[in-house]
């Protein structure tokens, strides 16, 4: 028999919504400005909300980002977990790149934190973090050795240099100067940042 859920009160939910809308704004803030741009009166203004209420769910920038960032690691955990068993390890690693191209795109995945940010070091204190970012390294890094193996792959390259290529992608430049030269749409974006990402610039 199962023991039943204790019943969470109105004031609970509406606390969860509201943090779950700052943390959605903050992704998307930190997708457009990066963290050392982005400031708490933005997220704030974001929500709709007060800077007061702001600090009540989060005491901080770097904890309030830190946590915006965990729960992307936790998206993309989420992500890989659904993928179907029986698609091939490299298509896992195609679709993977895509889906990240297709966050980077709408602004829901945040850059990551360039080596003097404040957030870089607050990250590599943070367990959840960590855990996730091992967590999705693990997983990645078990379909580029299976990659590797089946020959489509080179196996001369290290399997962590492409996982860091794989990683790049998640906040490559080139596509935000392709979405803002308008000549190509999101769709042709992802696809050509896929094919040089996987076939490089020879001609074949």
């Amino acid at each position: 028999m199962q023991t039943p859920q204790p019943k969470v009160s109105f004031k609970e939910q509406m606390h969860q919504a509201r943090e779950d809308a700052i943390l959605q704004s903050t992704c998307q803030l930190l997708g457009e400005k990066a963290f050392d741009a982005m400031t708490m009166d933005d997220v704030a203004n974001a929500v709709g909300i007060a800077k007061a209420s702001l600090y009540k769910h989060f005491c901080s920038k770097e904890e309030l980002c830190s946590a915006a960032m965990v729960q992307i690691l936790g998206r993309v955990q989420a992500y890989l977990a659904d993928l179907p068993t029986e698609m091939p390890p490299l298509e896992k690693l195609h679709a993977l790149v895509r889906w990240s191209l297709e966050r980077l795109l709408s602004n829901e995945m945040p850059l990551l934190p360039s080596r003097n940010s404040t957030l870089r070091a607050v990250l590599m204190a943070n367990k959840d973090y960590l855990n996730g970012l091992v967590a999705v390294s693990d997983q990645i890094g078990e379909w580029i050795t299976q990659a590797q193996a089946q020959g489509v792959i080179s196996p001369t390259l290290p399997p962590l240099v492409v996982l860091y290529t794989l990683y790049a992608r998640a906040c490559d430049p080139v596509v935000s100067f392709l979405k803002e030269g308008g000549q190509y749409s999101d769709a042709e974006i992802v696809d050509l940042v896929v094919r040089t990402c996987f076939d490089g610039l020879a001609a074949r």
